[in-house]
């Protein structure tokens, strides 16, 4: 059995882990009232992206998500809060290194590592590591462990992750093409979730918004193609896939629990295509540039 899949089976105990965590590390992470700019690369800049607006939508504060490499360094924030799983990516490891005085807290599987070394504060998530190249359990556990700093019940999320990974996806496997979609927070996860298809099964999957999906992208659903949803479903959008022969994927699930059918599905394509999701193909565990 790959890393990967018991990885994946093993985030309801880890999200409930994390959450655990978040009084502890209440202070380490963006107070109320902070503008933010929150930081990753690949699966870590997707959770920002989804956390930095359920943030602002909780009323926290204005916050921003960039890839690192995409940091506006002539802006001015109250804190600058990186994930990274492995501590060890070049422009993670450089933009905690060069923002001078401004306040940083990384987030972290490795707690002994270069972004550990030159982040000002860290938060270690040691119990979500990963033996897999591919992100599934860090990243999710890092988004739990930062729904829980907002006051957010992870509870109701882990018993969802739970009913995630008893849904099929063998029915799905015979898809030539997939297209995630979300809407607010749920972009992000979308993103995360066409990623974890092109990294684990090499298999063409794309990502938008939900409402941007009609404005073009659209035009490629056709009969033997996926249209997967992860959250809200904007009115009609079912029904304007199903015109185009394409299957319509929604699961009535919190957008992170439904991120993990989608893993899943990665999963099981992967092996179908006689893959080792493990390790996937021109990919390691972390980028590091010489």
């Amino acid at each position: 059995m790959p890393h990967v899949t018991a990885e994946i089976a093993s985030q309801p105990e880890t999200w409930r882990r994390a959450a655990g965590l978040a009084p502890q590390v209440a202070g380490l992470l963006p107070a109320p009232g902070e503008r933010v700019a929150v930081v990753g690369c690949g699966t870590s800049w997707f959770v920002a992206m989804a956390w930095a607006v359920l943030r602002e939508r909780a009323g926290h504060g204005e916050t921003d998500a960039f890839a690192g490499s995409e940091f506006p360094t002539g802006r001015r924030y109250d804190r600058v809060l990186a994930i990274s799983r492995s501590g060890t990516t070049t422009e993670i490891v450089d933009l905690l290194a060069g923002i001078g005085e401004t306040p940083s807290t990384l987030v972290t599987a490795v707690p002994d590592s270069p972004a550990a070394r030159a982040a000002g504060e860290v938060v270690e998530l040691p119990f979500a590591d990963e033996e897999s190249v591919v992100q599934t359990r860090f990243a999710t556990s890092t988004l739990a462990l930062l729904r829980a700093h907002l006051g957010e019940d992870v509870e109701p999320l882990a018993q969802a992750c739970d009913t995630a990974l008893t849904v099929p996806v063998e029915a799905l496997l015979d898809a030539e093409q997939c297209t995630f979609l979300g809407r607010g927070w749920s972009v992000g996860l979308a993103f995360e979730a066409a990623l974890k298809t092109r990294e684990a099964a090499q298999f063409w999957a794309e990502s938008y918004p939900a409402m941007d999906y009609r404005h073009g992208p659209v035009s490629i659903a056709q009969p033997g193609r996926l249209v997967w949803a992860l959250g809200e479903v904007p009115v009609g959008l079912a029904d304007e896939v199903a015109a185009t022969g394409a299957r319509f994927v929604h699961h009535d699930l919190d957008p992170l629990a439904a991120l993990v059918v989608a893993q899943r599905f990665a999963v099981a394509l992967a092996e179908a295509r006689g893959l080792d999701p493990d390790h996937p193909r021109s990919l390691t565990r972390s980028v590091v540039l010489g």
